[in-house]
């Protein structure tokens, strides 16, 4: 918690070797993209001053949800592919979804699902739904490596979209992808357009009610995902004038490391500061804001909380937020194991909870024409049901929900076969995903970027936007 107190100190006065080494901490904390510049020469920009979508929220439902269980589901498959679930009546007529989805079953004639999501990337890391490419290999491409292609967020603030002011353009939520895990996984970041593009990411102080070091609650479904997301933070007390003390402190060594450090290194920096002394972000951050009656609405656990958030920052003025789900021990899809327990008593209620929730907030507070609500997954997963009553990875069919920010409303975009394994009609790949988000908001789907050797690369990695569900 900051303090305020004491007088201001001259830049180096009273600052321990722990000072400067939490000084440098901070960069770590956020990638916060401010100050950025024009494309290069080189680069495609072709933007539609009427885009629908002036914000996009990103709900990644990471481990991959099964589709089969929620929004495509097959009663009529032989026993072992069909599930334990019985399926329930929508507010589109003859459609049917999962019984544990009834809230979002009486909303889908205010959403648009895509059914036929089907790619090659096989994979538990963000960087198929965060960038469109589904041609990774999980030797290089599953830690994020400067070289990794960037973000849909990061393209888009790179062609002017999303530029922060007193806030960011665009954050994770609750925290980096894989940070319960001790990792770094790949997809959000700005890979070889820069460390800029990156994201400003919150972070989680708690995620359970046991010890997220074993693996032995990897399935338990009476475990949920505790705390809120919170804004980057050093550790201990510290007062406003010794952080202001440490931003003169950091600046006098950027310039001297300059000359030999990344770029956006100095700028993102810059910007953990002003982000950390941010009244908006405060005030954003603070859920206390809200009433109780809208955050049970929501749900009151991490990932609940991260959506309720999601719909704050877009509010105020934040353009691209991405929840991501995971948190250990069982903050995840992945249900190789215990696949109907986890869903019926965690994953579904946080789904149709939260996501009927935010639609039904923006719609409420005249924001949903204007925002783009995006949610999906790693993958789908295995038709038949395995012997630990799970079910396995499968990228060959998964599914998608758009709602608001110019897409259209209660369609069906999409079929699978009789046991839900493959499209049989209108498949739709990683890249066409991402290339109705650029479509949406007012980037040019064709659009190319410089990778790492300055070569133009597709940044939907060949997509077409999906003009079934274009409003």
């Amino acid at each position: 918690m900051l303090r305020v107190m004491g007088h201001a100190s001259a830049a180096c006065d009273g600052i321990t070797r722990r000072d400067l080494l939490r000084a440098g901490s901070l960069a770590a904390l956020t990638g916060f993209s401010g100050g950025l510049r024009p494309p290069p020469a080189g680069a495609v920009e072709s933007r539609s001053v009427a885009a629908p979508a002036r914000a996009v929220i990103l709900i990644d439902l990471f481990g991959g949800p099964s589709h089969i269980d929620t929004f495509d589901p097959k009663p009529d498959a032989p026993d072992g592919i069909r599930g334990e679930f019985k399926t329930i009546p929508t507010a589109l007529p003859g459609v049917r979804v999962c019984e544990h989805l009834p809230l979002l079953a009486r909303r889908l004639d205010k959403l648009a699902v895509v059914r036929s999501v089907s790619h090659r990337y096989n994979s538990h890391n963000p960087y198929g739904v965060m960038t469109g490419f589904d041609g990774g290999q999980d030797q290089t491409d599953y830690f994020a490596r400067p070289t990794n292609h960037p973000s849909v967020p990061s393209v888009c603030q790179y062609f002017g979209v999303g530029r922060g002011t007193e806030l960011p353009g665009y954050m994770m939520l609750p925290a980096a992808p894989g940070y319960t895990q001790g990792l770094r996984r790949a997809g959000p970041y700005g890979g070889y357009l820069g460390p800029k593009f990156d994201p400003v990411f919150s972070t989680a102080d708690s995620h359970s009610g046991s010890s997220t070091a074993a693996d032995k609650d990897f399935y338990n479904h009476d475990i949920r995902p505790l705390g809120e997301p919170r804004l980057p933070k050093l550790d201990g007390g510290v007062t406003l004038d010794v952080l202001n003390a440490r931003r003169s402190l950091v600046q006098q060594l950027d310039a001297q490391a300059a000359r030999v450090d990344a770029p956006g290194h100095t700028t993102r920096r810059a910007a953990a500061f002003d982000l950390l002394l941010s009244a908006k972000a405060k005030t954003a951050f603070d859920l206390a804001q809200e009433p109780l009656k809208l955050r049970e609405r929501y749900g009151r656990d991490l990932f609940g909380s991260s959506v309720l958030l999601a719909r704050r920052l877009v509010e105020a003025g934040v353009t691209f937020v991405t929840v991501h789900t995971e948190a250990k021990p069982n903050g995840h899809w992945d249900t190789h194991e215990n696949n109907f327990g986890m869903l019926r008593h965690l994953l579904l209620p946080f789904l149709d909870r939260a996501v009927s929730a935010l639609v039904d907030d923006l719609a409420d507070r005249g924001l949903l024409e204007s925002t783009l609500v995006v949610v999906t997954g790693d993958m789908g997963r295995s038709p038949r049901v395995n012997g630990k009553a799970g079910r396995d990875h499968w990228p060959q069919c998964g599914f998608c929900l758009f709602a608001g920010g110019g897409t259209k409303p209660g369609v069906v975009h999409g079929a699978t076969d009789k046991i839900a394994a493959f499209p049989v009609d209108h498949p739709v790949s990683a890249g066409d995903l991402a290339a109705t988000v650029y479509h949406l908001v007012g980037v040019d789907p064709e659009g190319t970027v410089p990778d790492h050797t300055n070569r133009p690369t597709h940044i939907s990695h060949g997509g077409k936007p999906v003009a079934g569900v274009l409003g």
